[in-house]
This record gives structure tokens, C-alpha cells and sequence, in this order.
């Protein structure tokens, strides 16, 4: 490393080329753990170097004599410093200095920290807690002790780091990133108390060669037809292709925004949610038995996919109505509302079939971010809230699988996108991919 290139500097162009790389060359939760470590360092190594600045009252090779109120001594290179955390050993680089009439002794490290998961912990509630200036400072002390107390430069500088690189994912492009799935969906956060909840607007893809993505993630005044849209546009105006198939509830939004901007694109009606409005209308001591036949409609369909298998399921749903509909009306007119659309995904590969009938791992993301709400009640603001998505991603991406990509399933897709998205003429030979149907 260049001796005039600071370890903050080179912390932030390593993240650069974790978010250039390929992915697929990459899973996403390899990616997400390494991108979480790397901003782990890069918080610790500016609040160290911002440690230094501040005492000696200069930044890096200011002058002294041009410096006002500039202390004697000099930077003098790094050492290494190594900090266990639950997630593995991180290594540092401890700044040394020369000729200082003063002994310099840095306020963040505490005793013990090598012992400890602090640095895990300073990085998540100082997310948790929006990376504000007096928050972040509750944080250090929390995780390192009460005396890890850091300056309010010192918390800027460190703020101002990390939320430069979520600024980077956010602006990235996406025209290398080749969808066959787009999975969409919104969770609903305080910012402030005595205020209404405001939503946060999540994308997720699965790619051509079946891997998962994280795509997009930006807030919503509202989850309207215009911020979905809005947030489509987003994506599409950084190069992303319109995918196979999109997996959403049914929100009246997001379903006029996808019409509107991906309608070459199938939709899937989430099946989980589905069942969670079914059942509501079912009273408690039924509630079992209706949730059983409504998952024996979806569940081990043996029909090739498409026509077959969606005829199976229709049939499979008559039966559901005609044996509740007397006792529970409203819960059979919430299955038969837009059925078409909850048997979408059995169009596609049989092995994809329990992957993309739902949107539940995002669902699993939202989940764990409302969990680490509750404890503080609210979220200081937006920033805050799109942050502290992220810093959990690394956490609920770790049980994330792609999908199975055989010759006989990509033969298949790419029938399907002929037929929706690049339609053949009325004098072109479509193949039919009879080992795939046999496979099936």
C-alpha cells in the first residue's frame, strides 16, 4: 500500500471492488458478510485516523506552522491491531506518532476490546441508532465502556463514511444484472413519535444463473402507484432488464406500478400472504384444518408445469370452495379474488416452484428489523431507518439459497421469455423442450 494512502482510503476502494465484482460469480451472502466487515473496519480505521487529526490539530500532510493551535509530533506509519468479534477477527491499523510531547492514547480502543464482540456491536446499534453525532457517541460507550468516549468530530467523520458507502450501492448500476425473478415488497417504520409509520421499499432478484441479488432499497412517502413506479424507474434508469416473472403482495400500488412499468413481466400473488388474509376470516378453532387444505392446493402438484399444472391446482381450489364456502364465504372469496394470479409460478421450472411462489425472505429481512426496532420504540429519521435495513442484511442473508439452473431449466425460461417478453412471429418455429417436460 502506498505510504501516501491512507488505511481509510484503502478500506473504501476494497469495498469498490466488492460491489464491481461480477455476481455471479459471487453468493449473495458471501458478498453482503464481506461488504458488512468491510464497513465495520472502515468505521473503527476513521475513528482511529479522526483520533489522531483531532490531536494533533492537523489533517495529513498539512504543515504544522500552518496549522493553528498544531501540536508538536508527527504521523509515524500504522501497526497492526487485531479485534475478535463474533464474526471473525478484523485487523486494524493503529496509527503511530513521533515526537509528541505528549503521550497519544486513543479514546475508542478500551481495555479488553480484543476480547470481545464490541466491534459487532458498535456497528449494529450505531446503525440501529441512525449513526447520529450523540448517538453513535451512546454506542461507543455501550459497546466499549464509558471510557470510549469520542469527540463529535470524530462521530462525523465516521457517519459521514458509512453513509457514503450505502450511497455507493444505491447508485450503482444494474446493467450487468440479468433477472429471471424480481421479488418486491415494503415494511412500514416511525421516524418520529405521534407520527404515522412510513414505508421502506425493498428489491430483491434472483438472476439468470440463480443467484440472489440485492437490487434497490429507498424509502416511500407512501406505497402508492407513484412511489412503486417511482422506485421501478429508479432501477430501470440504472440499466436493469425487465425480469420473467415479479413476486409481490397484493398491494394496490405495487400491483398498478408493476402493470404500468414491467408489463411484459408475469406476476405472482404471494401465496403467504394469501394465507394470512384467508385464515383471518376463518375463527380460531377452524383455523387449522382451513390452513391445511389451503396448502394441500399448492403443495405436490404432479403435472409438467404450465397448463397441466395450473388445471391441477384449479381443480384442487374447487374442491377447497365448494367444502367451506357455506361455513366461510369471505374466506372463499379471498382465494377465488385474482386466483389466475397465485398459480403464475406454476409455469415455470418445477424446481422453482417453492422459491418464487412467495416473497418470504424478505418478509424474514423485515421481521428481524422490526425486532431490533422495538427496542429503541422509534427511528430517529429516514437515514437512520434505510441503515438499519442494511446493517441486517448481512445477518438475514446468511440462509439464503439461489435456484437450480439445469440446461433442461434454462431451455425452459428461456421459452418462457421468447413467449412473453420477445413474442415470435406468427411464421416462426417454437421449440418445445420435450426433456425438460420429462424432467418435470
Amino acid at each position: 500500500m502506498s505510504t501516501r494512502v491512507s488505511p481509510t482510503e484503502q478500506l473504501r476502494a476494497e469495498i469498490d471492488d466488492v460491489f464491481g465484482q461480477s455476481e455471479e460469480n459471487r453468493q449473495l451472502g458471501d458478498t453482503l458478510e464481506e461488504v458488512a466487515r468491510f464497513g465495520a473496519r472502515l468505521l473503527l480505521q476513521s475513528a482511529l485516523e479522526a483520533e489522531v487529526t483531532e490531536f494533533l490539530c492537523r489533517n495529513r500532510y498539512e504543515r504544522r506552522k500552518l496549522a493553528s493551535d498544531a501540536r508538536n509530533g508527527s504521523r509515524n506509519g500504522y501497526s497492526d491491531l487485531t479485534v475478535k468479534t463474533t464474526a471473525g477477527a478484523v485487523t486494524l491499523k493503529r496509527p503511530k506518532l513521533r515526537g509528541t510531547t505528549e503521550q497519544f492514547a486513543s479514546r475508542l480502543l478500551g481495555k479488553g476490546v480484543t476480547r470481545t464482540n464490541a466491534l459487532e456491536s458498535l456497528v449494529i446499534a450505531g446503525f440501529i441508532r441512525g449513526l447520529s453525532v450523540r448517538d453513535v457517541e451512546a454506542a461507543l460507550a455501550e459497546a466499549l465502556g464509558p471510557e470510549a468516549t469520542v469527540s463529535k468530530s470524530t462521530v462525523s467523520r465516521v457517519c459521514q463514511a458509512i453513509k457514503g458507502e450505502f450511497d455507493a450501492f444505491r447508485r450503482r448500476s444494474l446493467a450487468d444484472v440479468e433477472l429471471e425473478y424480481l421479488f418486491l415488497d415494503g415494511s412500514h417504520f416511525k421516524y418520529h413519535a405521534g407520527a404515522k409509520a412510513e414505508p421502506v421499499l425493498v428489491a430483491w432478484g434472483i438472476t439468470t444463473t440463480g443467484k440472489p441479488v440485492l437490487l434497490h432499497l429507498a424509502p416511500g412517502s407512501s406505497e402508492s402507484t407513484d412511489a412503486w413506479a417511482a422506485f421501478l424507474d429508479d432501477m430501470a434508469a440504472r440499466g436493469l432488464r425487465p425480469p420473467l416473472l415479479v413476486v409481490s403482495d397484493r398491494a394496490p400500488g405495487l400491483m398498478a406500478a408493476v402493470e404500468m412499468k414491467l408489463p411484459t413481466s408475469l406476476w405472482q400473488s404471494c401465496i403467504i400472504h394469501r394465507a394470512r388474509n384467508l385464515l383471518a376470516r376463518v375463527p380460531q378453532h377452524a383455523q387449522a384444518e382451513v390452513k391445511a387444505d389451503y396448502w394441500a392446493i399448492f403443495d405436490d402438484i404432479d403435472p409438467a408445469p404450465g397448463t397441466a399444472a395450473q388445471a391441477e391446482a384449479k381443480k384442487r381450489a374447487k374442491r377447497f370452495c365448494a367444502k367451506w364456502r357455506k361455513l366461510f364465504p369471505a374466506a372463499v372469496e379471498c382465494l377465488e379474488e385474482d386466483f389466475e394470479h397465485l398459480i403464475s409460478y406454476l409455469r415455470f421450472p418445477k424446481q422453482h416452484w417453492k422459491r418464487i411462489r412467495h416473497s418470504n425472505f424478505i418478509e424474514r429481512t423485515f421481521g428481524e428489523t422490526r425486532r431490533r426496532v422495538k427496542v429503541i420504540g422509534r427511528l430517529p429519521g429516514e437515514q437512520s431507518c434505510l441503515s438499519l435495513v442494511w446493517a441486517v442484511l448481512d445477518r438475514a442473508s446468511r440462509g439464503w439459497r439461489g435456484v437450480e439452473m439445469t440446461p433442461a431449466v434454462v431451455r425452459r425460461l428461456q421459452n418462457l421469455r421468447r413467449e412473453m417478453i420477445q413474442p415470435p412471429d406468427e411464421h416462426e418455429e417454437v421449440v418445445v423442450d420435450e426433456t425438460d417436460t420429462a424432467a418435470a
